[in-house]
């Protein structure tokens, strides 16, 4: 029984290390700490140029608010070029584009065949010839600010990547929206504060992030997660990664289950293939990329096994305990959070704190099923955009 004990007890402290420890340590490190202060000024004849990567399939909707957003900046426009790889689109994002490339700095490229984004974003890099690269999402819509802010913490020469902030604006209540809005915050927080203590900031929110060219690397065929593996491989070349809360940007977040919880299935497989890539990076955990690999990611992608876990060891301890069998009736509840909500939902009860319970347990299945997909063997990178738009 001891055993048994000793792995409900694990499984629990590690759950709380992820989710609770390692952010309140953060935070107490990150204490006075200031954000890098080595930057370029905004009249700086030195600013770097830059290219803009975008990999688009299917989004007529937003293609041209996204080139106008760009180019409304207070950036220099003649250091700024743009290179959209549209994945073989079958509505009307090459017109949209098109319209665009003989008034400003764009270069279309299109696919006849759909290739993935992996595949695109690593072509466009081979023809872009720019100081930095900014990797951007066709959604997320760019303000005044966003280039400068991002590309001025380049004058440091120990920073090869810089994360924009991406706020999400509009949130409606009925879904799973501010549930994820809710989860994005508390992570950019987090990377944050892991760029200004360490510059070990684990994994760019792909939506909008840059890096210097210098230090971008090809993304290996059918990786999923190229932000992650870029992110990953500054890191492991000892430069710095952090975010740039001042270089905010907006994006719409999901607001339907189950197309987030497609969207979390496809980011946990290329979780799983960068933890393999990047094994040897948690060889020391007490080093500050390992200690934040480990604590902000590793541990958490282990949630739906430690959860299996304890359910399981608990199970067996109350078969000679009865003290535990209010554990298991709890975790059989927890469990079953995302049905109980499915339900309260259809008669219009809306349970905020239920939701926020039916959330983390839904990203846990999706971790298992994206650990599955992934033993699998993943031959493709070809993606469908995440229906957005509420």
């Amino acid at each position: 029984m001891g055993i048994y004990i000793f792995l409900f007890c694990l499984c629990i402290a590690l759950l709380f290390h992820t989710y609770v420890l390692f952010p309140l340590l953060l935070s107490w490190f990150a204490k006075n700490k200031k954000q890098n202060e080595i930057t370029y000024a905004l009249n700086d004849l030195e600013l770097p140029t830059v290219a803009i990567l975008i990999a688009a399939y299917n989004e007529e909707t937003v293609i041209e608010e996204k080139i106008k957003s760009i180019f409304l900046t207070d950036y220099p426009i003649e250091k700024i070029q743009v290179f959209i790889g549209t994945d073989a689109c079958t509505d009307q994002t090459n017109p949209i584009v098109q319209r665009y490339v003989d008034t400003h700095a764009i270069n279309l490229i299109e696919f006849k065949n759909r290739t993935g984004k992996t595949a695109i974003i690593n072509h466009l890099a081979t023809l872009a010839k720019t100081d930095v690269f900014i990797l951007t999402d066709a959604n997320v819509f760019f303000l005044k600010q966003t280039i400068f802010e991002m590309l001025k913490h380049y004058k440091n020469k120990e920073i090869a990547l810089v994360a924009g902030n991406i706020l999400n604006p509009v949130v409606k209540m009925d879904g799973i929206a501010h549930q994820e809005k809710s989860y994005l915050t508390r992570e950019n927080k987090i990377k944050y504060q892991e760029g200004i203590c360490w510059g070990s900031m684990i994994g760019a929110f792909g939506g909008c992030y840059s890096l210097r060219a210098a230090n971008y690397t090809i993304v290996p065929k059918y990786f999923i997660v190229d932000d992650f593996y870029l992110s990953m491989n500054v890191l492991k070349q000892g430069k710095k990664a952090i975010v740039a809360l001042e270089s905010v940007c907006t994006e719409d977040v999901s607001n339907k289950v189950l197309e987030e919880f497609r969207r979390k299935v496809r980011i946990s497989t290329g979780n799983f293939q960068n933890l393999f890539h990047f094994a040897s990076l948690l060889k020391n955990p007490f080093s500050s990329v390992g200690f934040c690999f480990w604590s902000h990611k590793v541990i958490r992608w282990m949630g739906p096994f430690l959860l299996i876990l304890a359910f399981n060891t608990s199970y067996l301890l109350s078969l000679s305990h009865a003290a535990f069998l209010p554990v298991v009736y709890l975790q059989l509840g927890l469990f079953l959070s995302p049905i109980i909500d499915w339900v309260f939902k259809k008669i219009g009860i809306h349970l905020k704190l239920l939701r926020f319970v039916s959330h983390f347990y839904l990203m846990n299945l999706a971790l298992l099923k994206g650990f599955i997909i992934f033993k699998k063997g993943i031959k493709s990178s070809i993606w469908e955009p995440t229906k957005r738009n509420q």
